[in-house]
């Protein structure tokens, strides 16, 4: 629904869960945000929500061998970012912000394109 989000509550990392109800293959993300400014989506093919591993890292973080990167700012409009999947096998997805450009962020939408692979059993 075009006319609800998820927002934060002013205090960072904020995290929520999707769950697909089936084994997927996720080969591509696009989530609508606003004023988020790293992120970090885990995943697991667990049958509950736990053992998850990190899966793509948005966002300002160092390591010597990484470059830094950062979701765009957008004032007054909407982030949209585009996620390519590799190795997208989940049940479960968990979005964690880690910190944002302002103290409330929000998402608006995710879109998770790919195939279902099986029943989860």
């Amino acid at each position: 629904n075009p006319e609800t989000f998820w927002t934060t509550t002013g205090m960072f990392p904020q995290e929520f869960i999707i769950c697909f109800h089936k084994h997927v293959k996720i080969e591509k993300l696009v989530i609508q945000s606003y004023l988020v400014r790293t992120l970090r989506i885990e995943k697991t093919t667990s049958k509950e929500p736990f053992d998850f591993e990190l899966w793509v890292e948005k966002g300002v973080y160092v390591a010597s061998t990484v470059l830094r990167m950062n979701l765009v700012h957008t004032e007054g409009q909407l982030q949209n970012e585009e996620i390519v999947a590799r190795d997208g096998y989940a049940t479960f997805l968990r979005f964690i912000i880690v910190s944002a450009f302002d103290h409330f962020a929000s998402v608006h939408s995710i879109s998770a394109e790919g195939l279902a692979v099986s029943n989860i059993s």
